[in-house]
């Protein structure tokens, strides 16, 4: 009676059966494995395989986290190219803890996916800057084999100037050009009110560009997160962890081969940390539009087919000297609005309501409608100009090309 009884258990348990099958399953699973056991009817939960559900009160620390981890992948599998439905990457890579995924999460919203879609030529001037940055990051990418041992890519680049001349814009034709993946960083991303958390989160930062790299972070107006450290200063004790996790991370890349790079801009180059200066290597001056750039931004943005009037593009030009490209935008807007500004005086001097599809058309541009433009635009960024050349001949970088004549060193 015994050894029967002991058979049963045996058989039960799988011992002695070749094939427990799904009631030693359910059976184990009920007892041990924190599962219910299925009901006969396999459609009871909805289910034609009467699979089992698990109680999240009854499962241990590690599998709750390997269960999030398995739902934020359903949820967000992988990296997709803009252009193509082509899985590229895992969004996160293997971290130690739940707490540094859960960090890293946060920090996937400010990825972006695919291309930025600027190109090179949709920025008018700037061929220094374009050319300081296509030897800095895109040649490294295109021919890794020139760019090793003393000739290793610089991982550093500091992009400075006034603001509104395009520093921005010039970070994402980079990526554009490369096809990297993009972090589109602030000082909101890094900064957090919980203790230790910014720190980490610099850390996650890295090795999540380091995951998917190539990848270029983008660090704008990078004088908000290190700006000069002294007692002299008013400074918090986190501010200065997060200022030193910053400058450990980035002095790691230089030790590594991961094609990582760090663009960083800033309208306030003399507030930087000489430390971080050390770290970008290539330090870029970004500067208000010259006379030819000023005018190809005036030709798009006026075009004289469009506007019904011969514009004055060298009159344009003229007047403008100290303008930057976010200001020559708001003049055109200015005089674009003078024929809407006419229109919108008659509709409001009558009394009848006009049909959408009867509505007349906007009139054409006048050349006193540029001169009022002129005068209501002011420059917004010409006083410190000074001080953005000074700069440059202190810290910045300069580059001669002997066989292209027409850039400007």
């Amino acid at each position: 009676m015994g050894e029967c009884h002991l058979v049963g258990i045996s058989t039960k348990f799988g011992g002695s059966h070749p094939n427990p099958g799904p009631d030693f399953k359910g059976f184990w699973e009920s007892r041990f494995g924190g599962k219910k056991e299925p009901e006969q009817n396999g459609h009871a939960n909805g289910e034609a395989n009467g699979s089992v559900r698990k109680r999240t009160s009854d499962l241990a620390v590690y599998e709750q986290f390997e269960q999030q981890a398995r739902q934020t992948q359903v949820r967000a599998a992988a990296i997709r190219d803009g252009n193509a439905d082509v899985i590229q990457k895992p969004l996160l890579p293997s971290f130690e803890s739940a707490e540094m995924r859960n960090l890293a999460e946060t920090l996937l919203r400010d990825i972006i996916r695919g291309s930025p879609d600027v190109k090179w030529e949709s920025i008018k001037g700037l061929e220094n800057a374009k050319r300081l940055l296509k030897e800095a990051v895109v040649m490294p990418i295109k021919y890794p084999k020139y760019f090793t041992g003393l000739l290793s890519p610089w991982k550093g680049i500091l992009l400075f100037g006034p603001p509104g001349t395009g520093k921005t814009m010039l970070a994402k034709a980079v990526a554009t050009e490369c096809k990297t993946t993009f972090f589109n960083i602030s000082a909101s991303s890094i900064v957090s009110k919980w203790r230790g958390d910014s720190e980490k989160l610099v850390k996650v930062l890295f090795e999540l560009a380091r995951h998917h790299a190539p990848s270029t972070i983008f660090l704008d107006e990078i004088d908000a997160i290190i700006s000069q450290r002294g007692e002299a200063r008013s400074e918090h004790e986190a501010s200065r962890r997060l200022k030193t996790e910053l400058l450990i991370q980035m002095d790691g890349l230089t030790k590594t081969n991961d094609l990582v790079f760090v663009l960083a801009a800033t309208n306030l180059p003399w507030e930087l940390d000489a430390a971080m200066l050390r770290r970008l290597e290539k330090r870029i001056l970004v500067p208000l539009p010259e006379a030819e750039a000023r005018q190809a931004m005036f030709e798009e943005l006026l075009p004289a087919t469009t506007s019904k009037l011969e514009v004055p593009y060298d009159i344009l030009v003229e007047k403008t000297e100290g303008y930057s490209g976010s200001d020559i935008r708001l003049v055109c807007k200015e005089a674009a609005m003078q024929p809407l500004r006419r229109l919108m005086s008659v509709l409001e001097a009558s009394d009848e309501l006009v049909p959408e599809e009867e509505l007349p058309e906007v009139g054409p541009l006048k050349p006193e409608d540029i001169e009022l433009a002129l005068r209501n635009t002011r420059p917004s960024a010409h006083l410190h100009a000074h001080r953005y050349e000074k700069f440059n001949q202190d810290y910045g970088s300069q580059v001669d090309v002997p066989f292209n004549h027409g850039a400007r060193a």
